[in-house]
């Protein structure tokens, strides 16, 4: 038996994408929550069917979460039209993994729902 160390960021990361996916499976065939995660940068994205070929699956990112260990934090950036990251402002940083969620789950400036 392997002795696996949990990483309580990535169970929070996976509550976190748990709560946003669409409960209805059949819902989920045609748009899903996601999320890659490699201990300091977390990407969530949306999976979707490709609109030229439906039977391929792309991933559109709409929040990062980047911990910076030299100031025990972690910052908010959204993904602006341009493809580019921008950070989420009035509050981009926290120590708390959890709270930077909220915000993405709250939305206030539809930067990651529309």
């Amino acid at each position: 038996m392997t002795n696996k160390t949990i990483d309580i960021n990535e169970s929070t990361i996976k509550n976190c994408v748990e709560s946003l996916r669409p409960e209805n499976i059949k819902i989920r065939e045609q748009v899903d929550i996601g999320y890659s995660y490699d201990g300091e940068n977390v990407i969530l994205f949306e999976i979707r069917p490709d609109w030229s070929d439906p039977k391929e699956k792309q991933q559109i990112e709409f929040a990062k979460i980047r911990y910076y260990k030299s100031r025990k934090e972690w910052n908010l950036y959204w993904m602006r039209a341009s493809g580019k990251w921008n950070i989420y402002e009035p509050f981009p940083e926290s120590t708390y993994l959890d709270k930077i969620i909220e915000i993405i789950k709250e939305d206030k400036h539809a930067c990651f729902f529309g």
